[in-house]
C-alpha cells in the first residue's frame, strides 16, 4: 500500500478486516453524471472488490445524499444492493458482507470495533460534518451491537482541504471522533488533499463536477479467506 493510503493500516491490522481506498483509474472518461461515472468505473471497481476476496454481490452502498442517516445492512428489498436516502452503512461481525462509499472530495470514515467485530463506513463532507454523521454512526454502533468508543479504530481517507477549500472539515471529523471517546492514537486521518494531487484522485471542486469517484470499501471475508 502506498503512503498516501497508509491511513488504512491500523484498521487492516484488526483481524478479519478487509479495507481499501480504490484511487483515480487512468483512461476513463470523465463526465458531470455520476452515475453515469460509476457506469464507467464499475469494471475496475468490480476487479477491486475481488481482489479483497469478495463478490460484488456481496457490496453495499448508500445512495448519498449529504444527510446524517445510518443505514444497518444486509436488509431485505433493496435494489442493487444501493440503500437509499443515506450516507453512512453499519454491518455486525457477519462476515461476507462488503460496505462501499464513494467520494470525490468528501471523506469515506471507517470506523472498526476491534471488540464486536461492528463496522461502519460514512461519507461526511461539509453537510455531513456539520451533522456530525460519524457521531451517529457511533451512536448506532453503540445502540445495535454495544460498541464502546475506546474500542475503535477511525480512519479518514483522502478529502480535499484548505487552501482548496475553505473548511477543513477532515480535521473536524477527527475532532467529533475525539470529542465521542474515540482515543486520539485511534483517529488516523489521511492528510492528503485531493484537490492537491487530482493525477491520483478525483476532485469535484477542481474538475468543476466533471469528474469521476474514489471508492472505499470495508468488510469482512468469509471464513478461511482473510489475507494471507
Amino acid at each position: 500500500m502506498t503512503g498516501a493510503l497508509s491511513f488504512l493500516d491500523r484498521v487492516l491490522a484488526v483481524p478479519g478486516v478487509e479495507a481499501s481506498f480504490i484511487p483515480r483509474i487512468p483512461g476513463i472518461p470523465l463526465t458531470d453524471d455520476k452515475w453515469s461515472a460509476l457506469r464507467d468505473l464499475e469494471p475496475a471497481h468490480r476487479e477491486a472488490v475481488g481482489r479483497l476476496g469478495f463478490g460484488w454481490e456481496d457490496l453495499w452502498r448508500a445512495e448519498q445524499v449529504h444527510g446524517d442517516a445510518v443505514a444497518l445492512v444486509p436488509m431485505e428489498g433493496v435494489e442493487n444492493r444501493v440503500v437509499d436516502e443515506t450516507d453512512g452503512l453499519l454491518t455486525g461481525g457477519r462476515k461476507g458482507v462488503l460496505l462501499g462509499i464513494y467520494v470525490a472530495d468528501c471523506a469515506a470514515v471507517y470506523l472498526c470495533d476491534r471488540r464486536t467485530g461492528a463496522l461502519a463506513l460514512v461519507h461526511s463532507g461539509m453537510k455531513g460534518t456539520e451533522r456530525a454523521i460519524v457521531v451517529r454512526a457511533l451512536e448506532q454502533m453503540a445502540a445495535e451491537y454495544g460498541s464502546q468508543a475506546g474500542d475503535i479504530e477511525a480512519a479518514i481517507s483522502p478529502c480535499i482541504r484548505p487552501p482548496r477549500y475553505e473548511v477543513d472539515f477532515a480535521s473536524r471529523i477527527a475532532e467529533q471522533l475525539r470529542g465521542a471517546g474515540v482515543p486520539s492514537e485511534q483517529v488516523v486521518m489521511s492528510g492528503v488533499c485531493t484537490g492537491e494531487n487530482v493525477k491520483e484522485f478525483y476532485s469535484y471542486r477542481v474538475e468543476r463536477g466533471k469528474t469521476g469517484r474514489m471508492l472505499a470499501l470495508l468488510g469482512r471475508r468469509v471464513e478461511n479467506e482473510g489475507r494471507s
